[in-house]
């Protein structure tokens, strides 16, 4: 099997990278840009089998020493980030996954994000209202960043002034920064969660993260380092899959005026529209990194033991094996069983906020403003430059 060299700038066309790769296999060796060697994945029955394979691991530790071993020389593990960030669910296997997932599953149920329904509406029509009058903007930042991190600081809660700082700081680390910003806006965040943590313990309030504080002061084992990590995935993957989704299902429906003005003609198709916006243009292209703890086989192919495995989410949800005529929308579409959200111990703790969020922010910008249309070109449109996210820079649109 060749191995794929995946181009700089594959983050302004994941779809095209998905498909080239799909054309000659649903898994394919390949190496990433900082030339790291990778099994990339891309048909969808094989993401899902290996996403909730066992015999693949999440483990932080021995990740990063296989970094260490694959890297070529002088690029930094974990892209600068480094391990004070990284002791929390999404970084680690049964039974310590199992522990900390049980300390945030009941913040996310589908009944306790209910009631989180009419603080979201008030929210989003605040930022509708900030926006009536104006000829144009940039959608991306003016309405769907500031909602989704609205929402999640209010729910952990982080001090209004802080939030926009902290979005910053998660937009460098999850960008393809120079490894010096992603070491700085690590640190940084370090240590605002540190100092914020200590203040929940001293002053508790009725939020998650007083909650994860006093949980752990109770006895459920959860340490000084996986408290500031559990804080650092819940607000930066809180919001930035969020902001996302509801920017890519806009855009999506204003290259499809056909869908537009069903959607408009019919605001009941919103839940089901957004598992289409999902599925068709999702918030997160690569999976987080897996690695095999023991040969595997799938697709016709054995990946080797110490192998990355890196799941396109985006890709498998356009197999066309799974979903027919898989590049257009349709948001009457059963969408359903996409992979957006990943797949089992790890899928998104999330996603039920996430739904809620995209279908009240979407359904009341329709609402709002009849006229909605695309300010630019699509190819003029630049996508941010990395591997995690699929998030525009910016939405200009006219209102």
């Amino acid at each position: 099997m060749t191995t794929y060299e995946v181009a700089e700038d594959f983050a302004q066309d994941p779809h095209l990278l998905a498909e080239l790769l799909r054309a000659e296999g649903p898994v394919r060796r390949a190496k990433m840009p900082r030339g790291l060697p990778c099994y990339l994945v891309t048909g969808f029955a094989e993401a899902r089998l290996l996403l909730a394979d066992p015999r693949l691991s999440k483990d932080s530790g021995r990740a990063r020493a296989l970094f260490e071993a694959k890297l070529p020389s002088g690029e930094p593990a974990q892209g600068g980030v480094g391990q004070d960030l990284s002791f929390h669910m999404l970084n680690s296997d049964p039974p310590d996954h199992t522990r900390l997932r049980k300390l945030v599953n009941k913040a996310f149920t589908a009944r306790t994000v209910a009631r989180l329904r009419p603080r979201v509406e008030e929210i989003t029509a605040e930022l509708l209202d900030g926006l009536a009058g104006r000829e144009r903007a940039d959608l991306l930042a003016s309405f769907a960043a500031p909602l989704p991190i609205t929402v999640i600081c209010e729910l952990l809660g982080v001090r209004a002034a802080d939030r926009t700082e902290f979005s910053e700081w998660s937009k460098t680390l999850l960008s393809s920064s120079t490894p010096e910003a992603m070491q700085a806006a690590a640190q940084n965040m370090f240590a605002y969660l540190t100092d914020l943590i200590a203040q929940k313990r001293t002053e508790p309030a009725e939020d998650l993260l007083s909650d994860l504080v006093h949980a752990s002061d109770d006895g459920d084992s959860l340490s000084e380092a996986e408290l500031v990590s559990m804080a650092f995935l819940l607000l930066v993957a809180g919001h930035e899959t969020t902001v996302n989704l509801i920017a890519n299902g806009v855009l999506a429906l204003l290259r499809e005026p056909e869908q537009l003005a069903l959607l408009r003609s019919d605001p009941s198709l919103l839940p089901n529209a957004v598992e289409e916006f999902l599925r068709f243009d999702g918030p997160i292209h690569l999976a987080t990194l897996r690695f095999t703890a023991e040969p595997v086989e799938v697709g016709g192919v054995t990946i080797p033991e110490g192998e990355f495995v890196l799941v396109s989410l985006l890709g498998a949800n356009r197999d066309e094996e799974r979903y027919p005529e898989p590049d257009r929308l349709d948001i009457t579409r059963a969408a359903g069983g996409h992979l957006a959200f990943g797949h089992g111990i790890h899928y998104c703790v999330g996603a039920p906020l996430a739904r809620l969020e995209a279908e009240i922010a979407l359904g009341g910008l329709l609402a709002r403003f009849p006229g909605l249309a695309l300010d630019a070109k699509p190819d003029e449109l630049v996508y941010r430059p990395s591997s995690l996210v699929h998030g525009l820079e910016a939405l200009p649109v006219r209102l």
